[in-house]
């Protein structure tokens, strides 16, 4: 067994279930002697693991800064950015962005979902990650139970945990495509008490599964009969490799239930990544304390990247992210065709995003898990993956996820250097 000493840390293990914030009585700071006082320590919510993706994007870049030629597959992040425009002086907008990128994102539902949003429920946010602060914020209060699937984007979990909310993981492999059931979600109750919300993702990361309109439509069905809130992922709609179809772009949840709460953002189909800009679709009780919040959390949206969004709706630039994306899908093909030739385990089905996530499979018996792999690759080969523990906590270990948004060259040039590497 390879022993590789290195930066990537495995995320200490967390409590799933943390004792409710409001819970836990104040505890008053004790001079230890004279007028001397005890230092305070960092906050119990602070108390989650680093988003690891993100360490190792900063590995990247120092050793591309150190003069190695670095081919990354690390960071969800697409390689082909939008045209840069003349961006024109700007103060601070409304809490939930301008109006007229309000209404082209609710333009934006009718064209490709053909449902009517009001734009009053759009609230536009900093990036996906804001409106998941926001949104959890508004919806759930310390104590409650909000399920998630494991393996799964880390950032909910945490913020979650952050936030003072049980966070009720649901392991899932193969046999569901890695996704949420009706029958898994009852198994959830049983052990853990009523869901007050559930989060799901179509497609995935890190494994880029999607769910037919009809597993989506039981999911909301499930969510709306239990009171539960129904909150949908819906980043990588639009980078999406199944056969077309109605559907082909994915199915939107607020297609379903029009109190289902839809978050997206222009960094992934759009390549906008740096402007830090999402949205999400509220149903009504939540609009008003969503703002309240966003007006005090943010004030507003970065309003020059509110500006250059607006040409994200031209037909021009859907026919351009279009095709990015059929470079994503000539990209996923090689991997798919390198399958044999990696000698790894399991993978899962690749329906969207630009992800595939695998087990090790033999490499475990020569590195001992898939931290060790990471670290052995990118300094014995100069490739970034990212190893599956920020994505399942319990079996993470085995696992490495590879993006493919960097493009056809760049995963060709990383998949000759991996076969090379492991010999």
């Amino acid at each position: 067994m390879v022993k590789v000493p290195g930066p990537f840390k495995t995320p200490p293990s967390i409590t799933l279930d943390p004792k409710p914030l409001a819970d836990v009585p104040d505890t008053p700071l004790t001079p230890e002697s004279g007028d001397a006082r005890a230092p305070r320590s960092a906050s119990r919510r602070s108390e989650i693991p680093v988003f690891e993706v993100m360490q190792i994007t900063d590995e990247v870049a120092r050793r591309r800064h150190a003069g190695h030629d670095v081919v990354s597959l690390c960071a969800g992040e697409p390689s082909a950015r939008p045209a840069p425009g003349t961006l024109q002086p700007a103060g601070y907008t409304g809490p939930l962005g301008t109006t007229p990128l309000r209404e082209a994102i609710a333009g934006h539902y009718r064209d490709w979902y053909g449902v009517e949003v009001d734009p009053g429920r759009v609230a536009v946010t900093t990036g996906s990650s804001g409106a998941f602060q926001l949104v959890f914020l508004t919806a759930f209060d310390p104590g409650d139970r909000v399920a998630l699937v494991s393996p799964g984007y880390p950032a909910y979990r945490n913020i979650l945990t952050a936030l003072g909310v049980h966070v009720v993981e649901i392991a899932t492999g193969p046999e569901t495509r890695y996704q949420p059931t009706p029958q898994l979600l009852d198994e959830a109750v049983r052990e853990h008490g009523d869901l007050a919300g559930l989060i799901v993702a179509s497609p995935a990361n890190p494994t880029g599964t999607m769910l037919a309109r009809s597993e989506l439509q039981s999911l909301v069905e499930w969510c709306s009969a239990k009171g539960a809130r129904f909150i949908s992922d819906e980043i990588y709609h639009g980078i999406t490799f199944i056969d077309a179809g109605p559907d082909s772009r994915g199915v939107s949840a607020v297609e379903l239930d029009s109190d289902a709460i839809v978050i997206n953002s222009f960094s992934k189909y759009w390549g906008m990544t740096g402007w830090r800009l999402g949205w999400a679709l509220l149903p009504e009780d939540m609009v008003a304390p969503f703002e309240a919040l966003a007006s005090n959390f943010a004030l507003s949206p970065p309003a020059p990247a509110q500006e250059l969004a607006m040409r994200a709706f031209a037909p021009e630039t859907y026919a351009e992210r279009d095709s990015v994306v059929q470079g994503f899908a000539k990209a996923r093909a090689l991997i798919l065709d390198a399958e044999q030739s990696l000698n790894w385990g399991a993978a899962a089905p690749s329906d969207g995003a630009f992800y595939y996530y695998s087990e090790l499979g033999p490499q475990l018996e020569r590195f001992g898990d898939s931290s060790s792999y990471a670290r052995a690759l990118l300094e014995g080969a100069d490739v970034a993956v990212v190893p599956g523990g920020d994505f399942d906590p319990v079996a993470g270990h085995r696992a490495v996820r590879l993006s493919y948004a960097a493009g056809e060259a760049a995963v060709a040039e990383a998949l000759d250097r991996i076969i090379r590497f492991q010999g």
